[in-house]
Order: C-alpha cells, then sequence, then structure tokens
C-alpha cells in the first residue's frame, strides 16, 4: 500500500540551530576513489542514504572489503584496478545516477562483462553521455534500449588516453572520464562546461597528476595515470544542496531564524545562495575553514519579507542544477516576475523536474510559462494556499518529495504528499529535522 504524508498545517516562526548529513556527492566519489587506493581509507561522516549505500554494494560485489565502525567507515582498497569477482556479475545502482555513471569509467578495464541495472527512474535516463566517451577509450556497451539501463559493459586491457568536449555541464560525464584516465596510457584532455568540481579537488589532494586551466565558460583538465594512489581519511562535511532547502524554508517562514553548522560551500556548488542572495534573501557565511581544497563554512539564514523576482544568469545555472526546485518556490513569493533559462538539463534528473516544478506551482495558484528550457514564475507576495494538494506519480524523486514538504509548511493548504520513503535515496534524516524545527508532518 502507498505510504501518504500528510501536513494540515503551516510552520511557526522558530529559532533553530542545527547539522545536516554528509555530502552526497562527496560521499560517492570517496566510496569510488578508495577502492582504487592501496591500504585502508576511513570516512568520518559518510552520508548513509541508499544512493551511498548501493555505491558500497558495488563496491562490495567488486570484492573490495568494507567494514563499519561506530565512528566511520573503512575501505580497503586493493589499488588500481584491484577489483575481484565473478563472472555474469550485475550492479545495482538504485536511483544514483552518480553512481551509475561513474562506475562505468572504473569499470573501463573489467576483462568480463558486467551488468549495470537501476530503479525505474535510473532507467529513464540517457547514459549515452558517458558511453559515448568511455567507448572512445576502449570499452564496449550492449544494450536491451539503447543508451539506457540495463546495459552491459565489457573492458578493454588496452586503453588509451582521449581528448573529449564535454558540453553539457555535466559533472558526472566529466569524472567517469576521469576515472577511465586513471588507467589509460598518455595523458586524458577534456575540455568541459563548467559544473561542481569535487572530483578535481580529490584528485589535487591524492596527488594524481591532473592539470587544470580555467576559463570563464570551460576548464581545460588534463590526467595521467598515477603510480598508484594512497589510503586516505576523510571527514565529509555536510550537503549544502540538503541544507538548501532548510535556507528557503526559513526564508519563506516569517520571523525565522537558523544556523547550519559545518556545510560545504564550495563555490562550484553555491549558485542557489547566490541567487537567493540577488532576490534579497538574508544568508551569512561565518566560521571559514579549507578542507583538502574544500570550502567549509557556517551558515546563517533569516526570514525574508520582501523577495524580489529575478532574471536569473545562466552562468549560474550549472552551480544550482539540483537546487531550481527549491528556488523557485522562494520566486513564488517574490515580487514580480522570475525568469530562468537554458535549464532543459533538469528534465534529465531523476523526474523531469522542470515540469514537475511548474506542476506544482500551479497547484499552489502560481501562474508559470514554461518551455522546454526555461520557466517564467509570476510571483504573489501575499499567497495563501487553502486548498487539498496531492503530490504523487513523481517517480519518488527526492528532491520532488522535499520541495511539496517545503511549499506546504510556509504557504499552508492541506498537503498529501505520496510515496515518502523516497528520501531515503539521499537525506533519510530530512523529516526528522523538519519535526525540530516545529513542522507538523505525518
Amino acid at each position: 500500500m502507498t505510504k501518504i504524508l500528510s501536513i494540515q498545517n503551516k510552520i511557526k516562526a522558530f529559532d533553530k540551530k542545527i547539522q545536516v548529513a554528509g555530502d552526497k556527492s562527496l560521499s560517492i566519489r570517496w566510496v569510488l576513489l578508495a577502492s582504487q587506493a592501496l591500504g585502508k581509507s576511513k570516512a568520518f561522516n559518510l552520508l548513509m542514504s541508499e544512493d551511498v549505500i548501493a555505491a558500497i554494494n558495488a563496491m562490495k560485489q567488486l570484492g573490495i572489503n568494507i567494514k563499519f565502525n561506530k565512528d566511520y567507515c573503512q575501505i580497503q582498497g586493493n589499488g588500481l584496478n584491484g577489483f575481484k569477482y565473478e563472472k555474469n556479475l550485475s550492479i545495482d545502482c538504485k536511483n544514483s545516477g552518480t553512481l551509475g555513471r561513474l562506475i562505468l569509467g572504473l569499470l573501463i578495464k573489467s576483462p568480463h562483462k558486467i551488468k549495470i541495472i537501476g530503479d525505474k527512474s535510473l532507467s529513464k535516463r540517457d547514459f549515452s553521455r558517458v558511453t559515448l566517451p568511455l567507448e572512445r577509450f576502449g570499452a564496449k556497451f550492449f544494450y536491451k534500449v539503447k543508451n539506457k539501463l540495463p546495459l552491459t559493459i565489457l573492458g578493454s586491457e588496452s586503453i588509451k588516453s582521449i581528448k573529449y568536449l564535454e558540453s553539457k555541464g555535466s559533472a558526472q560525464c566529466k569524472s567517469s572520464i576521469m576515472l577511465a584516465a586513471l588507467n589509460a596510457s598518455g595523458t586524458t584532455f577534456i575540455k568541459a562546461k563548467k559544473s561542481r568540481n569535487h572530483s578535481e579537488l580529490l584528485f589535487k589532494y591524492l596527488k594524481i597528476p591532473i592539470k587544470i586551466k580555467k576559463t570563464k565558460k570551460f576548464d581545460f583538465i588534463s590526467v595521467k595515470k598515477p603510480k598508484k594512489i594512497d589510503a586516505f581519511n576523510y571527514k565529509i562535511p555536510g550537503d549544502i544542496s540538503s541544507s538548501s532547502f532548510f535556507i528557503v524554508l526559513t526564508i519563506l517562514a516569517n520571523n525565522s531564524k537558523l544556523l547550519i553548522k559545518n556545510i560545504n560551500v564550495n563555490p562550484s556548488r553555491t549558485g542557489a545562495i547566490r541567487i537567493l542572495k540577488k532576490m534579497g534573501a538574508k544568508i551569512s557565511f561565518s566560521n571559514h575553514k579549507n578542507y583538502r581544497g574544500e570550502k567549509i563554512c557556517d551558515i546563517l539564514v533569516k526570514g525574508s519579507k520582501n523577495l524580489k523576482s529575478i532574471n536569473c544568469p545562466t552562468e549560474l545555472n550549472s552551480s544550482a542544477i539540483d537546487e531550481f526546485l527549491i528556488i523557485f518556490l522562494a520566486a513564488a513569493k517574490a515580487k514580480g516576475i522570475s525568469y530562468f533559462k537554458d535549464i532543459s538539463e533538469l528534465n534529465q534528473k531523476e523526474s523531469p523536474r522542470l515540469n514537475w516544478g511548474s506542476k506544482i506551482l500551479n497547484m499552489m495558484g502560481i501562474k508559470t510559462l514554461l518551455t522546454k528550457n526555461s520557466i517564467k514564475i509570476y510571483g504573489q507576495p501575499n499567497l495563501k494556499i487553502i486548498k487539498i494538494i496531492i503530490i504523487k506519480n513523481y517517480l519518488k524523486d527526492h528532491r520532488i518529495f522535499m520541495m511539496s514538504v517545503i511549499a506546504a509548511l510556509p504557504f499552508g493548504g492541506k498537503w498529501k504528499i505520496h510515496n515518502p520513503e523516497s528520501i531515503k535515496t539521499s537525506f533519510p534524516s530530512f523529516l526528522r529535522i523538519i519535526k525540530e524545527l516545529g513542522g507538523k508532518v505525518n
């Protein structure tokens, strides 16, 4: 029977301090790179969501020894391409596009066919953005439906470096190529449209031979095969994408105040903060630190009564791609018409998020003008919802679920949100924190 979350009451003003779970992008990347290191690596504050657990289970299937202690996760890496596994292996990536795409780069030398599968949502997503460059390295792919999961990869003993233009701003594509380059002869060159750079920072920290030249729109990256990767320990900071939902809730909840501790504010991930501040949101950073190349700080947010509309600069798109749904809610309360363009990539996520964002706003009573790659949002600063709103059939996309919860609490209405278990893919403690802030959810 389908589970349904019910929200009947608006949230009251709050003044709280919270910590959110570990960064999902870094958690998955740590699991994959620790498997390639030689020796014991430990991660503290590793996010234990379904996506990260899927990555851990995948590494176990590939012969990597993984143990859990009370305070950390330990991976005994076997070195580069040190996987040991049986023939006819099938790896389930569940809902994780990051795992599904990055693991293909690691399997570039697999001597036996390995089948990659995923859930209903992941099986609808395009994998050609990684299979096309990986074929140029020498891998072969076999499909049931072209460029979709399930697919089968067969690696090659002779992996040659490539030159590749990554034009979509996909960190997953870029990272998959970088991981493949760990086993390639020669130097791999990538001209990559701007996207999050966690992989590059980890490569630098691990002393993997990497050079990066940055221009306004592209990063020029070169990677050489390292002799080895040393085992490494890592303290995963809090996730900015998870934090953004509480940031916007605070902005929309009048007279509220929130301090979020120890958050990764990597500039390639903080587009949402910059957009919200342009709209008049009261957000400030404090307690700055640098950790393994990542910028970390505490974030203070205050309720903002007078939000203004925005013609969103497209150069902020890649650094806000996972947060646009929540930004749309801020635009719903802003005075004037907000315009977001060149965001068709949103429809390539776990669900067609651009379409869903518009649909939810319409259900709330907000007028939108939607195209294939843009949306205009006609803000209503005094919006109050009194009707029943039902959210269902959204491919269990965790961000659609979180957007719906955050919309219900400050705007009101009687909300029934199906499949609350969807949150387990990225942020299992989300509803617990909502309750800590005073949200009444059942």
